[in-house]
């Protein structure tokens, strides 16, 4: 197994001008980081001259251009330099990279947006593309280390089965829960404080990111399979049995979780 770990001194960002792109790269840049900045229309001229002499290649793309953009930038990338993306879906993308790029792959998730809450501590998913690319997840979770976030190894499948939790399943029970309570005629005159707070907190999510997460939820093999397990959980609240989802939920605010 691969296990060599070399430091990343130099990374183009593919999709420069996108939040999550823009932002890793200026976090890059201020780490000290040589940064190389791409986005839509790629110029190919450009990174014919750039990539050869770039450690690091990072698509912060939607997962619907993989393709397109992999086949415009793997043919310009050095032997040896890493190939990664930002996508909040490992399997499909991870796959794609590793069937355009023969060498180093390593698909990353920021549990972050570009803004970060004060009190939220960001961290990174790390998934090797293939067993031999675990010194190029070192050198990886480097970098994000660098840039002053944690970061962690995981595989693929524990990756996206708790993305479709987290992501794909947050989104449709919020979207379910609210289009089925605007049936009630008149529930906007008796919004409590706790309700107000969980409208808060979805509104950008429904509003602004919709598309996304829709998107995000079609790329995740494992999405219907949490909203079958959810269903599961409804089942038993219909059935009356409060207190036991009351005690398992009550896991998410013990000290540590077992």
């Amino acid at each position: 197994m691969e296990s060599d770990f070399s430091r990343i001194h130099s990374i183009a960002v593919i999709g420069s001008r996108g939040q999550m792109g823009g932002f890793l790269a200026l976090k890059a840049e201020r780490a000290g980081i040589l940064v190389h900045r791409f986005d839509q229309p790629l110029d190919e001229k450009e990174m014919a001259r750039l990539l050869p002499g770039t450690d690091f290649v990072l698509l912060c793309i939607p997962v619907t251009v993989m393709d397109e953009v992999l086949t415009k930038v793997v043919p310009h990338m050095k032997k040896g330099s890493i190939l990664s993306d930002v996508g909040s879906v490992k399997g499909r993308p991870l796959q794609q990279m590793v069937r355009a790029y023969d060498g180093p792959v390593v698909g990353t998730h920021p549990l972050f947006g570009s803004t970060i809450p004060v009190d939220f501590d960001p961290t990174v998913a790390l998934v090797a593309g293939r067993e031999e690319d675990s010194g190029a997840l070192e050198s990886v979770k480097d970098f994000y280390e660098r840039l002053g976030f944690g970061a962690f190894a995981s595989t693929e499948e524990e990756h996206d089965r708790a993305m479709a939790m987290i992501q794909s399943l947050n989104f449709s029970s919020t979207i379910a829960f609210l289009a089925c309570a605007r049936e009630l005629p008149n529930i906007e005159k008796y919004v409590t404080p706790s309700f107000k707070r969980r409208l808060e907190s979805a509104q950008k999510m429904v509003t602004q990111d919709s598309d996304l997460f829709v998107t995000i939820s079609d790329a995740n093999q494992y999405s219907l399979e949490a909203i079958r397990l959810f269903r599961s959980f409804l089942s038993l609240a219909a059935s009356g049995d409060m207190d036991l989802l009351s005690e398992r939920a009550s896991w998410w605010w013990r000290d540590n979780h077992t």
